[in-house]
């Protein structure tokens, strides 16, 4: 979008994960020198199914080291290209580097995590402390921003210092052919829910599921049998099936869940255990009419919900198609 309207991208740093591989339609589409560094993570169960908070914190405050030699490699990128902006997807790493740093280059943030400190939000009950962390979170990865431009799956108003962005939708998302089939859709971010998946499976194998993974150390695909295949990321094999599927199965992150809303798919959203932001996410996306959440793969409740579930594909492409406006005056008219 930014070079589309004569704009340079001068590096893409990306945070590492022992966890998982970018893609490589990521390494091959984003035309822009790429670093990886060291960055905080989740640490994740032995079964790879929920996030634990406090070793979280725990090793990433441990890790503090490693993480300012990836701050200052980022200060010698910037005063080497010496960018007017430097734009930020929620990487802890870019509060942490104008926190150290106080570079000159305008800071923009952009994040769905934002949009909960907008008036309009609603939070899960409870969780206070899990509450407080993610508050806590957003300050530091907006550390020293410009703007803060919320990622949202409806249109509302801005509020204070928050600016309300609709998401960014890649252009194979806005050309696909929306068919209905009879397979359903499943992505995976933490592998270790696919044991649900496989069980849904067993007991009901007529009912054709393609499931996405990064779990490492598989082929590209693997076929449990004719009606249940794994398959490693791959974005246009994804969006093609996604665009024919029958309905969709997701931990409750943002981006895939605005690709369904925008094809008019029905999506049962399931939070990874102890993933807060997630939790709000489903909450959010409930309310904006993307479907219903759940806290297991549970096939048989999306099965249920198919019949009520009313499509808002209308009303959010219409939101979708301001974001090029939106964004690009938002990147470009930094105070």
């Amino acid at each position: 979008m930014l070079k589309k309207n004569g704009h340079t991208i001068t590096h893409v740093v990306v945070g590492k994960s022992k966890r998982r591989t970018l893609p490589q339609f990521f390494l091959d589409n984003i035309q822009s020198p790429i670093e990886q560094l060291n960055s905080p993570n989740f640490v994740t169960d032995r079964k790879s199914k929920s996030v634990k908070l406090l070793p979280s914190v725990f090793l990433n405050v441990l890790k503090l080291p490693t993480f300012m030699r990836s701050v200052n490699r980022i200060d010698i990128l910037v005063k080497e290209s010496q960018p007017d902006v430097i734009v930020n997807f929620y990487d802890f790493l870019g509060g942490l580097y104008y926190l150290t740093k106080r570079p000159k280059s305008k800071h923009v943030a952009i994040a769905h995590q934002f949009f909960v400190d907008h008036p309009e939000f609603e939070f899960p009950k409870g969780r206070f402390f899990d509450r407080t962390s993610m508050r806590m979170g957003n300050k530091l990865a907006g550390f020293g921003a410009s703007q803060l431009l919320a990622l949202s799956f409806q249109k509302f108003a801005n509020s204070s210092n928050l600016i309300v962005v609709p998401p960014l939708l890649r252009d194979k998302v806005l050309k696909q052919e929306i068919s209905a089939g009879d397979h359903f859709l499943v992505y995976l971010v933490n592998h270790g829910y696919a044991s649900q998946v496989e069980d849904f499976h067993q007991q009901n194998p007529e009912i054709p599921i393609h499931c996405f993974w990064d779990k490492q150390g598989q082929p590209p695909v693997h076929s449990i049998d004719s009606t249940l295949t794994f398959h490693q990321l791959d974005d246009d094999k994804f969006l093609e099936l996604m665009a024919s599927s029958r309905g969709y199965l997701t931990t409750a992150g943002f981006e895939s869940v605005c690709e369904a809303m925008y094809m008019g798919k029905a999506t049962l959203m399931v939070p990874v255990k102890g993933h807060y932001e997630q939790s709000c996410n489903a909450i959010d996306a409930t309310k904006a009419g993307a479907g219903i959440s759940s806290e297991i793969f549970e096939l048989d409740k999306l099965l249920a919900y198919l019949p009520a579930y009313k499509s808002v594909q209308a009303s959010f492409s219409e939101w979708c198609a301001t974001s090029e406006k939106v964004f690009i005056q938002n990147l470009t008219d930094v105070n």
